[in-house]
């Protein structure tokens, strides 16, 4: 199998094509020909040296795919041989093979490309629990997606339509046109206009129910203090660790220090809520994630959802696939192919 491999940590251009004997799957595991596979920004964070959860180098990052099966391990129910299926893969995702329980496999909609399956798993997952689950969204209910251009931003404005939420948007205003496109409500510059005063004229002083807010540092006390009664905080990234392609421990540092520490008390006196959320900390959780998979598969073959592929990179151009995501101006999802002869 050929995988994309981070020999040490770095800039994008670390990346080494290699050649490796195709795993086995083993018992209640199965092997996906991979045809593409998401671009998370936990991928750039790891490639920097700054995601914990990451193995250390030289290692393959990824954490979904989309592909056919084509070797069962012992045990294996529901899916065969041949099956057309998305996976949440426990890195390993940047290969053109790879093995994973048969548990965190799910049968695609047909009417979805193979570009459109990958950008999937994780950016409506980590959506639909930090609406669904974690902040319970209900009819009528205001919400503040950060970063609403990206992934998980284009799929939380979506699902929160569904609940027939009002969507407030961060962005930068190149992308506003096309949030609009996709259910948001109201689109605010983060880079020139004072959120939190827009927030304030926009709910005229209430503040909102739901926060999603990926950014991290500063950004999560300032997105607290934006919340309504009985609003609930969603955090699940530190992306403001790494603004640049190259690693810098002054950011990261930077980012984490900034970092609030809620006091109960607080959340106490203000009817308040805040979650923190880890997709990559709930693979064995199978039977929780499966009713909102579920869900989702229903949801995109009823077409009332739609994966939004900001661009897609051929495996052998995953520096450029990272250089791209870096620079912060996709809007949807980035996605590496894989070409079979």
């Amino acid at each position: 199998m050929l995988q994309a491999v981070i020999p040490r940590y770095g800039e994008p251009d670390v990346f080494e094509m290699r050649t490796a004997p195709d795993p086995t799957p083993g018992e209640g595991e199965i092997r996906i020909r991979v045809r593409a596979a998401g671009v998370n920004f936990a991928d750039v964070l790891a490639r920097l040296g700054l995601y914990p959860d990451a193995p250390k180098p030289p290692m393959v990052v990824g954490y979904e795919v989309v592909g056919h099966v084509d070797a069962i391990g012992r045990t294996v129910t529901g899916l065969g041989e041949g099956d057309r299926v998305f996976a949440l893969t426990r890195f390993g995702g940047y290969a053109d093979a790879v093995v994973v329980p048969s548990g965190q496999a799910f049968h695609v909609p047909e009417s979805l490309s193979d570009a459109e399956a990958a950008a999937v798993p994780v950016a409506y997952l980590t959506a639909a629990l930090a609406l669904y689950r974690m902040a319970a969204l209900n009819v009528g209910e205001t919400v503040l997606v950060h970063n609403a251009g990206g992934a998980v931003g284009i799929a939380a404005t979506q699902l929160a339509r569904l609940r027939r939420a009002t969507v407030i948007g961060t962005a930068s205003a190149m992308k506003h046109d096309a949030l609009r496109t996709f259910g948001v409500d109201h689109a605010i510059d983060y880079r020139t206009a004072d959120v939190a005063k827009e927030i304030e004229r926009i709910t005229h002083g209430r503040g909102v129910d739901v926060i999603l807010d990926p950014i991290g540092g500063r950004s999560f006390t300032t997105s607290y203090r934006m919340l309504a009664p009985l609003g609930r905080l969603v955090i699940f990234g530190l992306s403001s660790a790494a603004p640049g392609e190259r690693r810098s421990w002054w950011h990261a540092f930077r980012a984490w220090a900034a970092t609030p520490r809620f006091n109960p008390l607080s959340l106490i006196n203000r009817n308040r809520g805040v979650f923190g959320l880890h997709l990559g900390h709930l693979w064995d959780e199978r039977t929780r994630l499966a009713p909102l998979i579920e869900l989702l598969v229903s949801e995109l073959s009823a077409g009332r959802i739609t994966p939004v592929v900001a661009r897609t990179f051929a495996l052998d151009h995953v520096a450029d696939a990272h250089r791209f995501i870096q620079q912060r101006g996709n809007i949807g999802k980035v996605v590496l192919t894989v070409s079979r002869s």
